[in-house]
């Protein structure tokens, strides 16, 4: 029996031995480029009105209250988990040459925080109770991932005393954050 083969068939047989054909998988040439780059930390910043709030006037036994205007908290420190908290505090309030009768405690100032405002981020902001300022209070915290700022405008009341004297009575309100 004699078998015939085609040139193209020999052919296909030839190239198929020795590799030819198809060409074999080589990768395509490339070049990589390392990129870097920084987030620069920022830090935590909390404002208040600086200049001073007049809550108006009362008489011994009864109350005066108001607002103190909006405190802000900028977390910029850039953390995977960022918290803070802002603390209140008060000085006594004086008039005249500061006897007892004419110094009002901080412990007769009630501050309450009022409601938060997100201004950027996504913080998850929980208000202090409101209370007296005989001693530091928790304002508000907060927990966010990066950067975040919360205001809120507080708001301050104080009981005024029935054995106080008459005249105008100053303290300072410190707010302060970490």
């Amino acid at each position: 029996m004699s078998r015939r083969v085609t040139l193209a068939a020999a052919l296909a047989a030839f190239a198929s031995m020795v590799g030819f054909g198809a060409a074999p998988a080589v990768a395509a040439p490339s070049a990589e480029t390392p990129i870097t780059f920084a987030i620069s930390a920022g830090g935590l910043n909390i404002t208040a009105p600086t200049t001073t709030v007049d809550l108006g006037s009362g008489v011994t036994g009864g109350t005066v209250s108001g607002s103190i205007g909006p405190v802000t908290v900028a977390d910029t420190r850039g953390l995977l988990v960022a918290s803070w908290t802002a603390t209140v505090s008060s000085t006594p309030f004086k008039t005249g040459g500061g006897t007892p009768a004419e110094t009002i405690g901080a412990d007769q100032a009630t501050y309450t925080p009022g409601l938060a405002t997100i201004v950027s981020g996504l913080p998850v902001p929980v208000a202090g109770l409101p209370g007296n300022l005989g001693a530091p209070r928790t304002a508000y915290t907060a927990t966010a991932v990066g950067s975040n700022s919360v205001r809120w405008n507080p708001n301050l009341s104080i009981q005024l005393p029935a054995a106080a004297v008459a005249g105008t009575y100053t303290g300072t309100v410190t707010h302060s954050v970490a």
